[in-house]
């Protein structure tokens, strides 16, 4: 069954630009509602998988619904003049592309709609892009509505739990209720909710009134009586006209090439730069090539044959293949290589399964790699592969190299830098999955050649072809961070990561017994002030006992129950004795279940006691560092536990943990960012920010108004407003809102700095750091929440994001300088934690604490911390 997309043209367009109302070009030209359009445009094939589309207009002039009712929208005021300007631009636009639209004289878009709807809804599948509640009725079979806002169906189902009416009764519902946009009176005095209840007793507006007398003699009664003229002239307004005539389906197909090239005058007009060099960087997917052919080496001769010739300048694509995806245990089974789009080659090294044939061995395995290494090597997620050779030949990695997961992470942070997700976002190509290759419980070992040639050979060859063609997409300057910083960052990450860190097994142990015991004591204390023994991890059994059981008030449920999140614990403290207790159960648990049963766990396999992280450098958009297996970024920083968790991370014996940390960073890039002449005077003196900014505002920096005064100080960098602030100081929203207002009093510029990021990520619909690395943001198809969130990210990426620039940019400038004797040993976002020979631990601190404070020249001096101690815990 085909599908048909119908968009409610106008209502659409109306949504477009109050998303977007204060996005204008250089010159003050509003461009909201044409930059959202282009957007959706561009998005049309991946969001609306159709076989037609069709741009439904209202007519102009007067519809038969103003014969019914002369004040049918007769009360919409003008629309702003910015819409109006670009009202007519949007719709040369829907010509020029070539869609087609549906149009008539005498009738709106609804109109137009519901009889395509009539028409071919016994044929096809049908969605209607609409807000308009209107063209809910139109609900049935295949036929569904689609929120944009929301990027969600609905059917009959979602109507009900939307309206609490069903597709059949939304005429009726309108007619009662009314619609003050369209100006339909209903019945006065009644709204939704009382024409929802008349609805499900009596079923329609006809039975309501055949029974009339039968309703409570109350005012819902005398309101239906006094507007039953009213109540059936709105059914008629409400009403879809279906049978107005529509024009042959064949005029709708969806549009095989992308239609925003026959508008490009209009883009360049309006400024949309990111969608014009999309455009220009499409290069035709149906035109390159997407045939290879694989080729398994087996004879040594031949493989040393094709590695000769490799020079310092020859790109070759490089992949290996294992027993498992933890580098530090998994053997190597072969590797794959390409110089060129046209073949790719697999060389089997330690395949094992019944019947193996010849392999080429591991002296000549390594022989080959160390030419390949002396190339120019280009791979996806290298660090892994080189972890891998270093493991099993002892090869160190090449001098010059180049990731393709980290150049497609610089093209866009925010969007799945996978090989499978790559290879279909750029060539629509679908790469061999390896779950469908290899059976489960086996490893790729247990793979027969072929099937292993045309896996392997194909990672290869589509990681040449990523290269090339990042090389077109990115810029100059995204090229270079990669070449000078990105890429060496890489070697500094396999080093730390090799590196580990020390647990102290006795520490760690005695903290999970006394976890164990505090989790004993909580658990006896819950089950007795809650009456009852339950599981208390169980989120559906503490809801029942919570809400159902002992009544507290229930504040949000979800499609499995009751919600007991923090947030609704935290509402909730007041209200029961249990709660706290919860809550230190929960704190405790997460702390004993995610960490230190799980530490332990690994310091055991260790003849150490060392554990080994595996740090993600493209694993977050603003450009932190992430880790798992296990993370140690999120290990508990604040609290009672924390200093407990953190003393089981130890030097080990005759060495010191030795810490540099960055000072408020993230302020001090505000202060070199907005250029505020009081920020800039407060860090080049070396002032107390925050006690400077709680004097700025309270007069005094005591304690309480300091605290006050770094919550606004670290806030606005994450995007903070007044509702945030009230929240986390517990105090009343207008009372937040003055601490802010004089916040901005006293420090002029950084409003005004403030608003203008958010107002730059929309117009160029990115936001860039420091060193020039871009997050992109959809402003233009964002519903009004989404687009408080990415202005919030937007304002956050530029600090959090600038951060990370200047910390990564230190490690690689540390790294020249480590060594047996001092290891970098964990990242911790602005923290910098090394494992030094005691006695050497203070001379090393200051030489690091020189470059640390010294990688970047900004407006304000960089300040570090530094401290030694024997555990994390004791350090400041």
């Amino acid at each position: 069954m085909k599908t048909i997309t119908i968009i409610d043209t106008f209502g659409f367009f109306f949504r477009l630009y109050y998303a977007m109302s204060s996005l204008k070009t250089k010159s003050g030209k509003p461009s909201g509602m044409v930059s959202g359009f282009a957007n959706f445009i561009a998005n049309l094939e991946r969001e609306f998988k159709s076989d037609y589309i069709i741009f439904a207009l209202d007519s102009k002039g007067k519809t038969f619904r103003s014969d019914i009712d002369p004040n049918y929208k007769t009360n919409r005021q003008t629309p702003p003049d910015a819409l109006l300007a670009q009202l007519p631009v949007c719709i040369e636009m829907i010509e020029k592309m070539g869609f087609c639209t549906a149009q008539k004289e005498g009738f709106e878009a609804d109109d137009l709609i519901a009889s395509v709807v009539k028409t071919y809804r016994d044929t096809h599948k049908i969605n209607i892009v609409t807000s308009d509640k209107d063209l809910y009725q139109l609900i049935g079979g295949e036929t569904r509505i689609y929120s944009y806002a929301k990027k969600m169906l609905y059917g009959r189902d979602e109507c009900y739990e939307k309206y609490g009416v069903y597709p059949e009764q939304i005429i009726d519902f309108l007619a009662i209720c009314g619609d003050s946009a369209d100006n339909i009176p209903g019945v006065k005095g009644i709204g939704e909710k009382g024409a929802k209840k008349l609805l499900d007793e009596w079923g329609s507006l006809e039975r309501i009134y055949e029974n009339i007398e039968l309703l409570p003699p109350n005012k819902q009664r005398e309101y239906l009586i006094a507007s039953k003229n009213e109540a059936f002239m709105s059914q008629k307004l409400a009403t879809l006209c279906d049978e107005v005539e529509i024009s042959p389906l064949h005029n709708a197909v969806f549009p095989e090439q992308n239609p925003l090239h026959k508008i490009k005058e209009i883009l360049r007009e309006y400024e949309l730069h990111k969608l014009l060099s999309a455009l220009e960087n499409e290069g035709g997917k149906s035109e390159e090539s997407l045939a290879f052919k694989p080729v398994c080496v087996r004879e040594e001769s031949e493989l040393m044959r094709l590695c000769e010739g490799i020079s310092e300048d020859t790109i070759v694509a490089f992949d290996t293949e294992t027993t498992g995806l933890d580098s530090k245990n998994a053997k190597i089974v072969g590797f794959s290589f390409c110089f060129n789009e046209q073949k790719a080659y697999y060389v089997p090294l330690m395949h094992n399964y019944l019947g193996v044939g010849e392999q080429i061995s591991l002296n000549s395995a390594k022989m080959a790699i160390e030419r390949i290494f002396s190339g120019f090597v280009v791979g996806q997620n290298l660090k892994y592969d080189f972890n891998i050779i270093e493991q099993n030949f002892g090869i160190k990695p090449p001098r010059k190299f180049a990731d393709t997961m980290i150049l497609a992470w610089l093209i866009n942070p925010s969007e799945s830098v996978g090989m499978d997700s790559l290879a279909k976002r750029y060539f629509d190509y679908d790469t061999i999955k390896f779950e469908n290759i290899v059976a489960k419980g086996e490893t790729f070992a247990s793979l027969e050649f072929d099937e292993a040639t045309k896996y392997a050979a194909e990672d290869a060859w589509i990681t040449l072809k990523f290269y090339f063609k990042f090389q077109n997409l990115l810029s100059p300057e995204l090229l270079n961070l990669a070449k000078t910083l990105e890429f060496p960052f890489v070697r500094v990450l396999r080093d730390m990561e090799n590196a580990g860190i020390k647990i102290s097994k006795p520490n760690l142990s005695e903290l999970i017994s006394r976890n164990e015991s505090a989790l004993r004591v909580l658990t006896n204390e819950i089950y007795e002030l809650s009456g009852e023994s339950f599981n208390i991890n169980s989120t559906k059994q503490l809801g029942v006992v919570l809400f159902e059981h002992l009544g507290l008030p229930c504040q949000k449920k979800t499609k499995t129950g009751y919600s007991t999140d923090e947030s609704v614990l935290a509402g909730l403290k007041e209200a029961h004795p249990v709660i706290e207790k919860i809550l230190a159960y929960r704190e405790l648990y997460k702390l004993q279940s995610t960490y230190c049963e799980p530490l332990y766990a690994l310091a055991m396999k260790n003849e150490n006691s060392r554990i080994y992280s595996n740090f993600m450098q493209t694993g977050t958009s603003t450009g932190r560092l992430s880790s798992k297996n296990p993370n140690l970024q999120n290990i508990p920083a604040r609290g009672a536990l924390a200093k407990d968790m953190r003393n089981c991370f130890i030097a080990q014996e005759g060495n010191s943990l030795l810490s540099l940390d960055y000072s408020q960073i993230e302020l001090r890039l505000l202060a070199h960012f907005s250029k505020d002449s009081a920020l800039l005077q407060a860090f080049g003196a070396g002032e107390d920010i925050h006690s400077r900014t709680a004097i700025s505002i309270f007069g005094d920096s005591e304690p309480a108004h300091r605290a006050i005064a770094k919550s606004i100080n670290f806030g606005l960098i994450y995007g903070m407003g007044a509702s945030k602030l009230a929240q986390n100081l517990q105090i009343p929203r207008n009372e937040a809102k003055g601490y802010i207002e004089r916040y901005f009093a006293s420090f002029a510029t950084i409003k005004e700095f403030l608003e203008g990021l958010k107002n730059s990520a929309k117009n160029d619909g990115f936001i860039t750091t420091l060193f020039g690395r871009r997050r992109y943001f959809d402003f233009a198809n964002a519903s009004p929440m989404l687009l408080a969130t990415y202005e919030r990210e937007a304002v956050n990426t530029k600090f959090q994001g600038s951060a990370a620039d200047i910390i990564k940019k230190a490690m690689v400038e540390i790294s020249p300088h480590l060594s047996a004797e001092a290891r970098l040993v964990l990242q911790i976002h602005d923290e910098l934690i090394f494992e030094v020979k005691s006695e050497y631990a203070q001379e090393f601190g200051a030489k690091i604490r020189e470059i640390m404070q010294n990688v970047v020249n900004l407006n304000v001096p960089l300040v570090t911390s530094l401290d030694i101690a024997t555990s994390w815990g004791e350090l400041k």
